[in-house]
């Protein structure tokens, strides 16, 4: 079957570039900044053969906004990155489709601040009305448990009957399941009543998606996919805490072979997560 390249990494790649943040609003910064560096980076990922690519909408979420008190602009700024993502799909003169961020709510592949289920859906309700005209689905990524994954997909059913794909971070040691330690059979399970158009495994290591798309494959026949990080995610991390994150050693050959094997065990969409720029993405396409 033939295999979709998804976009890689947004908001390491903005800070490469000067426009992002390491700390506080992360990539949200550039639309504050430079909104126009977030076209440059949706651009350079096409030109490198991407034919998904994802609204720089990861961190246009009140917890990450309320640290600089902008909470109240969340939806300005997700708008703002749906209209640049729309604008610049059709403007390229491949197909390209665009995928609504549907993010973390707390921190990332923190299951542990995962808020309440009615506080999270008064937050993801209006984002994905925020973004129903400008994408044609809608991603679930970097999901950590089985209730946040749930939450977001519920939101989004709520909303739109436009594609739903759900995307969960692994823990880092192969076989462990999600971060929160469920099960992946628990979180198949879970979010099979929103009839999910693809299942996917992001922001971890390849080791972790490799043993996940082993076991995804014997559980579901809905289309399966992967992007990978080269962070290593420290237990206790949070965007602007002490904790440092690693770094992972993978070089772009090291990356295809990953490819390939993904490809193997049924993959039909690869892309990259933190950390993996254009360059990556043009070596799969």
């Amino acid at each position: 079957m033939a295999l979709t390249v998804l976009d890689g990494g947004m908001g390491g790649e903005l800070i490469r570039r000067h426009t992002g943040s390491r700390g506080e609003l992360w990539s949200a910064q550039a639309l504050l900044d430079a909104p126009e560096s977030v076209a440059e980076v949706h651009r350079d990922y096409i030109d490198a053969g991407a034919r998904v690519i994802i609204t720089n909408t990861y961190s246009t979420i009140p917890s990450y906004l309320g640290k600089a008190g902008l909470e109240d602009r969340y939806l300005e700024l997700a708008n703002l990155a749906g209209e640049i993502a729309r604008r610049v799909a059709d403007d390229a003169e491949a197909e390209v489709t665009v995928a609504g961020s549907i993010p973390p709510l707390g921190e990332s592949y923190r299951f542990d601040l995962v808020p309440p289920d009615d506080e999270a859906r008064e937050v993801y309700e209006p984002l994905v009305r925020t973004l129903v005209p400008y994408v044609d689905l809608f991603l679930c990524e970097t999901m950590s448990c089985v209730r946040e994954a749930v939450n977001a997909a519920a939101a989004v059913r709520a909303v739109s009957d436009k594609p739903l794909w759900i995307s969960w971070t692994l823990h880092e040691t192969a076989g462990k399941g999600l971060r929160s330690q469920e099960t992946i059979e628990a979180a198949v399970q879970a979010v099979e009543p929103f009839t999910p158009a693809a299942l996917l495994f992001n922001c971890t290591s390849p080791e972790a998606i490799s043993a996940g798309l082993a076991e995804l494959r014997e559980l579901t026949e809905v289309p399966m996919g992967a992007y990978p990080n080269r962070l290593i995610i420290p237990e206790g991390w949070t965007l602007d805490n002490d904790v440092a994150t690693g770094y992972r050693e993978m070089s772009v050959e090291e990356f295809q072979e990953h490819a390939r094997h993904w490809q193997a065990l049924g993959a039909t969409m690869i892309g990259g997560c933190c950390g993996l720029g254009p360059e990556f993405i043009r070596a799969i396409a």
